[in-house]
């Protein structure tokens, strides 16, 4: 008996083992080409410089000449406020929680994941310390760094964590309209900082890898640090990982 357990644990802290390494591998391959960017842009490597400010002058003329499409843009900039978005997706990881109170570290994982990955676009932009653009007809100015964008970078993380925490949770129709919508978000969010010119398309390309890559790295790390009977994740339609111990 005493050999059949040693067994069962010796093959689960394996597999937790495997999903980890899993977990450090994506956030790499995710790390890599955004340090990369990050390190060309804050050297001002010319030729990306130079892609970035023609897209910002075409961007910036499109939007004086519309000026319906500055409306739009300057109120989806005030409801995409990061902090507004996070109270959202805060209560969404709340609510979750009150009605599944089995998918606690579920809820915690989410909600962890969605502070960290705010702080985390923060520090990065003091590190690189990319100026804002500038162009000779502002649309909008914008306070502080310009690499990566916080909007971009917080709705990249926002959507792929809810999607991770939601998905198991809802049926196949929901599913679609969930990815479907947060991927509208991100995208509506990634034009709308270009086309304010308070970003570089750089600082978007940027915004989505950090947030994409944080989060999916972050998700497969709580699958390997929560323990299973198996290496799997979960099939569609459970609950979660929590569902292969009934109870956190």
């Amino acid at each position: 008996m005493a050999e059949r357990v040693a067994t069962v644990a010796s093959t689960r802290s394996a597999g937790r083992g495997r999903r980890l390494l899993k977990s450090v591998a994506f956030g790499l391959a995710f790390a890599v080409p955004v340090t990369a960017l990050a390190f060309l842009v804050r050297e001002k490597f010319q030729p990306v410089i130079d892609l970035d400010q023609r897209a910002i002058v075409a961007a910036t003329d499109v939007t004086r000449s519309v000026p319906a499409l500055k409306s739009a843009l300057l109120v989806w900039q005030e409801i995409t406020q990061p902090v507004w978005v996070y109270i959202a997706s805060s209560a969404v990881c709340l609510v979750v929680w009150r009605l599944h109170r089995e998918l606690a570290t579920r809820c915690l994982w989410a909600f962890v994941t969605l502070m960290v990955s705010w702080n985390l676009q923060l520090d990065l932009k003091a590190i690189v310390q990319r100026a804002r653009p500038v162009v000779s007809d502002p649309v909008d100015r914008a306070p502080g760094y310009s690499f990566p964008s916080g909007h971009v970078a917080c709705a990249a993380a926002i959507a792929t964590t809810m999607t991770l925490f939601l998905w198991p949770l809802l049926s196949p129709l929901a599913r679609r309209w969930l990815v479907g919508g947060l991927t509208a978000y991100v995208v509506l969010t990634s034009l709308d900082r270009v086309f304010l010119g308070v970003h570089f398309p750089s600082d978007v390309i940027g915004g989505i890898l950090f947030g994409t890559g944080l989060a999916t790295a972050s998700y497969l790390g709580y699958l390997g640090w929560n323990p299973g009977p198996d290496d799997s994740p979960p099939p569609e339609g459970e609950v979660g990982p929590e569902s292969s111990k009934g109870t956190t």
